[in-house]
């Protein structure tokens, strides 16, 4: 039997901390910025962790 694959786009989109959390990045900061205040962009700047009830479903697509 092979190997199983990691989900490609979850690798790219998470990170996992020291404690086992996962880290990702805010939505709604990758385009038409022109419109949203400094301080909307700026906190969307900061990482968040996955909330608790996703964290299943990450942590099985990236095999861990």
């Amino acid at each position: 039997m092979p190997k199983m694959k990691t989900k490609s786009a979850a690798k790219k989109r998470f990170q996992v901390t020291g404690g086992g959390h996962l880290k990702r990045k805010h939505a709604y900061h990758g385009h038409i910025l022109t419109k949203k205040s400094q301080k909307r962009k700026r906190n969307l700047d900061h990482t968040a962790l996955v909330d608790r009830a996703d964290e299943k479903v990450v942590k099985k697509m990236l095999l861990m």
